[in-house]
């Protein structure tokens, strides 16, 4: 029997094992994951091969990124068909075709702008196009603000800063564009998603949520938001229940549609260690990255480390019968 996730609507198996590599290809922990409009899937990961391209059905079609990545972070496959890689080790974001050509590069590698100078980059989590092409990313572990450039890579605008007010942030880890060109960003540390306009206005924020991390936006209509959430890392509060780790599904107005793996921490069906990316292909089905390995001495301190640990999961959205 499937081990099923979720209620009502929202219903998903997990799928086991997903994500069938070579013997000689190896995946460590997974910063990023994204699904282009093949339902191909990019595994942007920590290990020897860094970006990894599967079928819907975990086949490996394609692996790229040798000796190019510092640690990978982030991962967005834009509208435009390229694949947008943010690297906090060496503070930079590229772009590539899906075979892994480099086609465009913002930010000095290995060279950090200065910390909370608010000029890009300082540690860079993430990358998100808007519906013009504009390229926002968020500047995450050693800045507290978001960046605006144009599609050649003109730095047009930044805005925040450290704080928890209204667009201010404490580590912007994710964000994505909606098609009407809102800016949701994932404002971990201060347990929230700020909603802005194209232009970094601050609209609105959502609260209910508990250090998300990863975070992107469904198509459909109307529009659905995929959240990772990080459990409880301190150790006063690892046993506090309904924190997470767990996924949550969004609509427009930030209302919770549904949780998913609202339990403790753990490496049984339904349950995470370290959620960090999120995404969602054509059929519904959810894709989540965890970031594990770094994660465990954290969520399980003094305890050993298993060596298989679970990085990448596919939950396969179930499609529920018309009783009508």
């Amino acid at each position: 029997m499937p081990f099923v996730v979720g209620s009502g609507d929202f219903q998903y198996e997990i799928v086991p094992d997903w994500g069938r590599l070579p013997y000689d290809v190896t995946m460590y922990d997974v910063a990023a994951v994204a699904v282009d409009g093949m339902d191909r899937v990019f595994v942007f990961n920590r290990g020897e091969h860094p970006m990894l391209v599967l079928d819907s059905d975990g086949r490996l079609l394609r692996s790229w990124g040798q000796g190019v990545f510092t640690r990978p972070h982030g991962v967005h496959l834009g509208h435009d068909g390229f694949v947008y890689c943010t690297d906090d080790g060496d503070h930079t974001v590229r772009k590539f075709s899906w075979e892994g050509d480099m086609r465009l590069e913002l930010g000095i590698p290995r060279q950090a702008a200065p910390f909370m100078s608010g000029k890009p980059f300082h540690r860079c989590t993430h990358t998100a196009l808007s519906p013009s092409g504009d390229i926002y990313v968020s500047d995450g572990y050693g800045n507290a603000c978001i960046h605006r450039f144009t599609p050649d890579g003109r730095l047009l605008q930044t805005w925040g800063e450290s704080g928890s007010g209204p667009g201010q942030f404490y580590i912007p880890h994710n964000l994505c564009c909606d098609a009407e060109g809102w800016v949701y960003v994932a404002d971990r540390e201060n347990h929230r998603i700020q909603v802005f306009d194209g232009n970094g206005r601050f609209e609105t924020q959502w609260n209910n949520l508990h250090r998300p991390c990863a975070l992107c936006s469904c198509a459909q209509t109307p529009a659905q938001f995929y959240v990772g959430e990080a459990g409880p890392a301190m150790r006063a509060t690892l046993q506090f229940p309904n924190l997470g780790p767990r996924i949550s599904i969004l609509d427009k107005r930030g209302g919770v549609l549904a949780r998913l793996g609202d339990l403790s921490a753990g490496i049984t069906p339904g349950s995470f260690v370290a959620p960090h990316g999120i995404a969602v292909d054509s059929a519904g089905s959810i894709y989540l990255a965890e970031v594990s390995f770094t994660g465990w001495p954290a969520v399980f301190p003094g305890q050993p480390c298993p060596r298989n640990l679970p990085t990448l999961h596919k939950l396969r959205r179930r499609r529920i019968p018309d009783e009508r």
